[in-house]
């Protein structure tokens, strides 16, 4: 197997066309399963790998950076074969400044997970979410400032409204700051809000686009069930994590909806888990699809659909059943 590569955005940077997300490990996963995960998606093909510094998921603050410093053992040896990216401005400790996009954070918080990954730089640095009450042209002269020091190639954002990224361009390129190149937005066939306003101006600014959450949690997988409850040892039942990916897809709607696509694709003779993934990487925006995993053998689907061409039929029947998650509303 693979996996084929594309450029990031309008960089010259290129990257593999699936992402290994790291936020099970630590937490969910072990670390010697993680080993596993991380060489299993190398070898076939994977290099690029996205983690944060407020991973891993649903462990709160006694487990924060721990998934970084995972990474970077298994790293050791070998930085210079894969493209990292990280993320600030989730609470990492318990000082009011030790969280957000101030300068103070930032510059902290860089050095921070460059000290756990046990790298020099990080190819990509990333805002996890908007800070809303710190001053915009603070936040981008910080992360200039990271940039200039050699400590991050390029920068992007995730979980950002479309008005806040053209905002933060427009003022990068006013003030000759280094700009945004790439954006991390959930995206899924349970969840296409961002194709009204996100991804339009992704493709006129020419950002890459590395969506999360491809497969919703686990929940295209059509394993869990609304009668048993959530399934034990999943996000859905997760620490921290549980409360917000029950309200994201444990509804009817999202059950009814699973219903539909496994008919579908079971008549193309395929699996939901891979074809959940390819039909996020056959949007001609989306540069690289985040995955992940807690078990090894789970990245055997999900690693599929870096090779799977969506049939243009198939993919036409998965648009028209999830059309209404473009809305964000339920039909009325």
């Amino acid at each position: 197997m693979t996996i084929p590569t594309t450029r990031l955005g309008r960089t010259g940077l290129t990257v593999s066309r699936l992402c290994l997300g790291t936020m099970t490990f630590g937490f969910q996963t072990d670390e010697e399963t993680s080993r596993v995960i991380l060489d299993k998606a190398a070898d076939a093909g994977v290099n690029f790998l996205d983690t944060a510094d407020v991973y891993p998921l649903g462990g709160g603050l006694p487990t924060v950076g721990r998934t970084e410093e995972i990474v970077g053992r298994w790293l050791k040896g070998k930085r210079d074969r894969f493209i990292l990216a990280t993320k600030c401005v989730g609470r990492v400790g318990p000082n009011d400044w030790d969280q957000g996009a101030s300068r103070k954070h930032i510059l902290d918080a860089i050095d921070a997970s460059l000290h756990r990954l046990g790298t020099d730089y990080v190819d990509l640095y990333q805002l996890h979410s908007d800070d809303r009450d710190t001053p915009l042209d603070e936040t981008l002269e910080a992360l200039d400032a990271v940039v200039r020091s050699g400590k991050a190639r390029y920068i992007g954002v995730s979980n950002y409204l479309a008005y806040r990224l053209a905002r933060a361009l427009g003022r990068a390129d006013v003030r000759g700051l280094a700009r945004f190149v790439s954006v991390q937005p959930r995206y899924a066939l349970l969840f296409r809000e961002i194709e009204r306003e996100l991804l339009p101006l992704a493709q006129e600014e020419g950002l890459g686009v590395i969506p999360y959450n491809p497969l919703a949690g686990g929940f295209l997988t059509g394993k869990h069930r609304p009668e048993t409850g959530p399934t034990p040892g999943t996000r859905f039942t997760l620490g921290t994590a549980a409360t917000n990916y029950q309200q994201r897809y444990w509804n009817e709607r999202a059950f009814a909806t699973v219903e539909k696509l496994k008919g579908i694709v079971a008549e193309a003779g395929q699996s939901l888990t891979t074809v959940s993934v390819a039909w996020v990487l056959a949007n001609p925006v989306i540069t690289s699809a985040i995955i992940g995993a807690s078990r090894p053998e789970q990245l055997e689907a999900t690693l599929a659909a870096g090779e799977l061409a969506l049939d243009p039929q198939l993919k036409a029947r998965l648009d028209e059943v999830t059309a209404e998650y473009r809305r964000g509303d339920a039909p009325r």
